[in-house]
């Protein structure tokens, strides 16, 4: 009848308004964040960029995630030193602003400031780091942490101290410090975090970080000899600063570096001394008949190959956890980012290390796979810096950005939608001497031309076409025809101080970097 018709369409209708309601709510269902991030991984030794060490040492976990996602070709760093970096991308701020802007003699980072794991904690989130965090005071923010604090917070390859939650210490003996950092996260995901929430995991390595020491069962890994960059006897010809410095693999590598064994009988304090032998620019030869091109071709190789060993560790762990993700049916509505703290030197001018912002350390890798919303196999050439890492994933997962973060979101870049780029990045580095005696430098780049300034007991500046000399080997500041390309790059790091709170003088520059405050943990094992 037509009582019992319209109560079914009633009914009909409720259902309805029922299941448009579910679908609405898993639509707007939060993503969960697997944040992973190495350090020292330098842009040419991820094979999805197709740098040159791509065909020979290639890292197909890693490249995963740019397969299945978006691959940025220019993500630059604001202070290219692990802690700085690290503080820079939780905060969104540059160093000057969030207060750790070197390692050494400068102090511990500020806890109780702004985070993105705190904004997404607060928005319902379960966040848990685990890994490496080089910070010096304990994780906030995170409803489970285990992070290294043995080695001056640097965590060791191998017999690892961690600390659980800010307080429990524990040792770990049985593992490799990748393959640990993969068992604990991978636990916690299994195991402890809450199935009803949305997580955001930072996933975070030592490796491939100095002393380069990887799994041993990777040891037979590369047996041939690597080539050398192109730039590997570079002579600094017009770089002043570039020829005053203490990271060449000829003349800076120290015995450990290179896994010389100590002499048997020494006492701790001997062996730490032999072992360090040849930081400062000390002559050594593991035998008196490797000499000159010879030695330094030897350190190379002893350096490079155990570099990508621990790089191989590396991409084992992203595999497993890219795998547990699809196993468990998380992939779906995971973002999965892959970075850096920062790039490293592979031979590049002779050196290893990082903190210059010539290209190999300035430039970090970044990709990011979203499959419900970032089309497979996209690639994005825009000009990104570390402070946009945490509001474009606070963007992502659909929580509002504060205005006083100084990155910006790049979400419209990662969904092809219609976007107004930066025209330049800036870049500030403080650390001086140690531990490699870098000037610290201040600069713009546009991506066509970079110019840098040091200024700390030289005034020195430096202009380079990046399109006609990609390795950065002409300083073309000075010369006739570039006076108005000058010009107008002076102008815009004057912009960009004021915009990013940076135009103090040079003497309150200088004085940052003679700023003495004892950290936490010592520095002197870096």
């Amino acid at each position: 009848n037509l009582k019992q018709f319209n109560n079914m369409k009633t009914t009909i209708h409720l259902l309805l308004c029922v299941l448009i309601s579910f679908v609405a709510q898993a639509q707007k269902k939060q993503p969960n964040i697997v944040f992973i991030m190495s350090d020292d991984h330098a842009v040419s030794a991820v094979s999805a960029y197709n740098d040159w060490l791509a065909q020979l040492a290639p890292t197909p976990n890693i490249d995963r995630i740019a397969q299945e996602g978006m691959l940025m070709h220019a993500t630059y760093n604001t202070n290219s030193i692990c802690g700085p970096s690290r503080a820079a991308i939780l905060t969104g701020k540059y160093s000057h602003v969030n207060g750790f802007f070197k390692n050494e003699k400068g102090g511990d980072f500020d806890a109780s400031q702004q985070t993105f794991p705190k904004l997404l904690q607060k928005a319902g989130y379960q966040t848990a780091v685990v890994g490496k965090w080089h910070l010096g005071t304990a994780p906030t923010g995170f409803d489970y942490s285990k992070v290294m604090v043995n080695h001056g917070g640097q965590g060791t390859y191998f017999n690892t101290v961690f600390v659980e939650n800010g307080t429990k210490t524990i040792e770990e003996t049985t593992r490799h410090s990748t393959a640990q950092v993969a068992h604990d996260a991978l636990k916690w995901l299994d195991e402890t975090r809450d199935k009803d929430k949305p997580f955001m995991l930072m996933y975070q390595f030592k490796a491939p970080h100095r002393p380069w020491t990887p799994n041993p069962k990777f040891k037979d890994l590369y047996t041939e000899d690597f080539p050398h960059h192109e730039t590997f006897n570079d002579d600094y010809e017009g770089r002043i600063a570039a020829s005053n410095n203490m990271l060449e693999i000829e003349n800076h590598m120290n015995r450990k570096d290179l896994k010389v064994p100590a002499p048997e009988g020494l006492t701790r304090r001997e062996r730490g001394r032999y072992e360090r032998f040849g930081n400062n620019g000390q002559f050594w030869t593991p035998h008196d008949s490797l000499q000159g091109a010879a030695l330094k071709n030897w350190k190379y190789q002893r350096y490079i190959k155990d570099y990508l060993r621990c790089v191989a560790g590396v991409d084992e762990a992203v595999g497993q956890m890219l795998d547990y993700l699809e196993a468990n049916g998380l992939d779906e509505n995971t973002i999965v980012v892959y970075t850096s703290d920062q790039g490293f030197y592979l031979g590049e001018h002779g050196w290893f290390d990082k903190r210059w912002m010539y290209e190999p350390s300035f430039r970090m890798p970044f990709m990011i796979k979203y499959p419900k919303k970032i089309k497979a196999g996209t690639h994005n050439k825009e000009l990104l810096l570390n402070i946009d890492f945490a509001p474009t994933l606070l963007d992502l997962a659909g929580v509002s950005i504060p205005k006083d973060i100084q990155g910006e979101s790049f979400k419209k870049q990662l969904y092809g939608k219609r976007y107004k780029g930066r025209d330049a990045v800036y870049y500030h580095y403080y650390e001086y001497p140690f531990w490699h005696k870098v000037q610290p430098h201040y600069g713009v780049s546009t991506g066509k031309y970079k110019l840098i300034h040091y200024y700390y007991d030289m005034d020195e500046w430096e202009l380079f076409d990046l399109e006609n000399d990609k390795n950065e080997m002409q300083n073309l500041y000075g010369k006739p025809g570039y006076e108005k390309i000058t010009f107008t790059l002076k102008q815009k790091i004057k912009s960009l101080q004021k915009q990013y709170k940076d135009d103090m003088s040079l003497d309150e520059m200088r004085a940052m970097t003679d700023m003495v405050v004892k950290r936490v943990y010592s520095e002197r094992n870096n």
